[in-house]
């Protein structure tokens, strides 16, 4: 079960309550799960008892022993408590069964993994003055917008420049009344979006544009285009072909990332001793795929955010952290044989989990308007 599952188990349960005429409050648009902090009881943590208590006119206490009734059972839930003044706290199933279901989510979803619905009552219109960085971050917020079924418009206060094209901005109209977007800090006075993209091509300039928070200053030097892991934009790219590499290296040797795989040989994993309903997402001595996992777990969560607070740069840091963990990951738990080593169902387990974090990579830059390339 992943953050976005347990959110919509924990917004069914308040509907029920409600139908059930267990609860008489108006239902949320949505529900917020977070990690518990540390020395806190679960995994998830939620506070819609105490936000229902006031219109329940109940004590939240009470408000979270009913919605404890409703979601104790459900599948991918292993315990609910209750802490505090009326905290629903969470404890997932075994850890095996919900990174699978997390894998198999971005499996099944591909580059969509992370959108959804949340916002699809909500209408933008973002206006910007005629600057590329606006420009550009104006774009990006909408296409997280629509990723999360918000509908809406760009506008700009003046006719656009005709380079924004190359950087993937379509402006809808301009000179409409105001919207602000909000406060952008501008690039350096004079610098038009034909000088970036001849100092540093559409990608990098995007991420340059892109990276920092709207209020701070934009990177726009050279630093963008070193082939080095000093390069945030290159480390991320990277990690994105490295895991399209992988998966070409097992198709070479024989086996995929699906449960039950023959080998490189053609045999079954139970020739082996290995069960074929492996792989688990992580073992004991695969420790180093917790965080890649927990980052792969965390991404809708993460864009739906980058959506709601217009900060495209959310979704840049999480891309970095994404690409760190995955490397740390790689080089501790090699997703493939070496030398006369045959696949095993660890290696399928690592290549599913390396194949996850490409698709997460590749689905964060199409978001930005940035190429992840097969090949780097």
């Amino acid at each position: 079960m992943t953050p976005a599952d347990l959110s919509r188990t924990v917004l069914h349960a308040v509907r029920r309550a409600v139908d059930e005429d267990a609860l008489r409050a108006p239902v949320p648009a949505r529900v917020r799960v977070e990690r518990t902090r540390p020395g806190g009881s679960g995994d998830y943590a939620c506070a819609v008892a105490l936000q229902l208590a006031g219109p329940a006119a109940l004590p939240a206490l009470e408000v979270a022993r009913i919605l404890r009734e409703r979601v104790v059972a459900e599948p991918g839930v292993g315990r609910v408590e209750i802490t505090g003044p009326g905290f629903l706290s969470f404890t997932l199933d075994a850890p095996a069964e919900s990174d699978r279901a997390v894998l198999a989510a971005v499996r099944e979803q591909g580059l969509a993994y992370g959108h959804g619905d949340a916002l699809r009552d909500e209408i933008h219109q973002f206006h910007h003055a005629r600057e590329v960085r606006a420009a550009v971050t104006a774009q990006a917020v909408f296409r997280l917008l629509v990723a999360q079924g918000a509908r809406g418009r760009t506008t700009c206060e003046q006719a656009p420049d005709p380079d924004w094209v190359r950087l993937g901005v379509t402006v809808n109209a301009y000179g409409t009344p105001p919207t602000p977007l909000t406060e952008i800090r501008p690039v350096p006075a004079g610098l038009t979006a034909g000088e970036l993209l001849e100092r540093l091509g559409p990608d990098a300039a995007r991420w340059g544009l892109l990276r920092a928070a709207g209020h701070d200053r934009a990177a726009l030097g050279p630093e963008l285009l070193v082939q080095g892991e000093a390069n945030p934009l290159f480390r991320v790219r990277y990690a994105h072909a490295r895991a399209r590499a992988l998966t070409r290296g097992a198709a070479a040797l024989g086996f995929t990332a699906e449960a039950g795989a023959p080998t490189a040989h053609g045999e079954s994993p139970a020739a082996h001793g290995e069960s074929p309903t492996e792989p688990t997402a992580t073992t004991a001595h695969d420790a180093a795929a917790r965080p890649l996992l927990d980052l792969i777990a965390d991404h809708p969560g993460v864009l739906l955010a980058g959506a709601r607070h217009r900060a495209p740069d959310r979704v840049a840091r999480q891309l970095e952290a994404v690409a760190h963990a995955f490397f740390d990951f790689h080089d501790s738990c090699p997703p493939l044989p070496a030398g006369d080593e045959k696949p095993s169902a660890a290696h399928r387990a690592r290549l599913a989990i390396a194949e996850a974090a490409g698709t997460v990579l590749a689905g964060g830059l199409s978001l930005l308007g940035i190429r992840a390339p097969e090949h780097l």
